[in-house]
């Protein structure tokens, strides 16, 4: 099933739960810092199992501790309620790296 572009009013509520992803166009991204190289990595790892469980994908680009993330539906051609959702669940995962 395909699904439903939201509205930009949506969006934008959406995006104030979010305060630290920006949308770029028809994306949201989010670049996440850490001490060393293989935190990134075990970030991304994690992340990656919750993605999988929802089947819905990011674009991840690694740049030595720097994990830039970003977010769109392309069967529907922008954003859903799905990016938004893994995006907060990607922030979650995050904050077990900062602890």
């Amino acid at each position: 099933m395909k699904s439903e572009l939201i509205s930009s009013d949506r969006r934008d509520l959406h995006l104030k739960k979010i305060p630290d992803w920006k949308r770029e166009g028809s994306l949201i991204s989010r670049t996440y810092s850490f001490r060393r190289f293989l935190d990134g990595i075990d970030f991304v790892k994690q992340l990656a199992d919750k993605a999988e469980a929802v089947n819905h994908h990011p674009d991840i680009d690694i740049r030595y501790n720097k994990v830039t993330l970003r977010l769109t539906t392309h069967d529907a051609g922008g954003l859903t309620e799905k990016d938004f959702l893994l995006a907060s669940t990607i922030d979650a995962v995050y904050l077990k790296f900062k602890i």
